[in-house]
């Protein structure tokens, strides 16, 4: 495995630290309050992400009847992991981790168990391979069943929209008719003061996240069947009836059915 480098600050690690987790290092929390110092805001958005994912895969389970999820870019493990939603509501669901986070990996294999009707399986794969992706998938999953996708704060990491498109295809091209897409990333158009704050940090030399216009955003689900309400800022999508009314944050996201 490779080794864990404790003195360069992960964005995988500071996620945690955003979340409340507990797996990341003083490194980490120190880039992280130096992001929000700067921008708050993005210890909201980190929680909002997580509570889009919550939701959406409530939505494939109870509404859309999914019993099978591939969780591409995993990230640490949380609260409310996707399993963990899944498996609450339908205990025979099967979930696939992928990440190649040496970090993440020792934390998932202890942490992302299943229930003894379901699966769980995880595989150290880059984003970057979706055929191995398919492959590995393949071997805890049925993909001749509908599957979700989930691509959460991942696609961001890629170097160009076009490569991340293309990425997304890729991934979609091996799963059946009736399986779902599910993207969150980080937007332009909405928050300048993320935006800059995002910028400021992509120039630190640490591992670069790229927010993406909205545009670009919704250029993921082409050719795929919305689910309502298209893609909108995270905490627009099915809020709970009893909360506070929601407010635009600089994270965008959505869901979309395979004809």
């Amino acid at each position: 495995m490779t080794e864990i480098d404790t003195s360069v600050p992960h964005s995988a690690r500071i996620w945690n630290y955003w979340l409340g987790g507990k797996d990341n290092y003083p490194v980490d929390e120190e880039a992280g309050d130096a992001y929000t110092a700067v921008f708050p805001g993005i210890v909201t958005i980190a929680r909002s992400s997580r509570a889009f994912l919550g939701r959406t895969i409530r939505h494939l389970v109870l509404e859309a009847g999914i019993r099978q999820f591939l969780d591409v870019g995993t990230g640490l493990p949380t609260v409310d992991n996707t399993h963990e939603v899944a498996q609450r509501h339908a205990p025979e669901a099967r979930i696939v981790y992928v990440d190649n986070d040496p970090l993440v990996l020792a934390h998932a294999r202890a942490l992302l168990t299943s229930t003894p009707e379901g699966a769980t399986a995880y595989e150290d794969i880059s984003l970057f391979e979706p055929d191995r992706i398919l492959a590995a998938a393949g071997r805890t999953l049925d993909l001749t069943r509908p599957t979700a996708l989930i691509l959460s704060g991942i696609l961001g990491h890629v170097d160009g929209h076009d490569r991340a498109r293309a990425l997304v295809q890729s991934l979609l091209a091996g799963l059946p008719p009736g399986s779902h897409l599910c993207v969150n990333d980080g937007s332009r158009g909405t928050d300048p003061d993320y935006e800059a704050a995002q910028d400021g940090y992509n120039e630190t030399g640490a591992v670069p996240y790229f927010l993406r216009p909205v545009e670009q955003i919704e250029a993921y689900f082409d050719g795929l069947e919305p689910v309502a309400p298209g893609v909108v800022s995270v905490p627009l999508w099915r809020p709970a009836p009893d909360g506070a009314a929601p407010r635009p944050i600089g994270q965008h996201g959505g869901l979309a059915r395979k004809p």
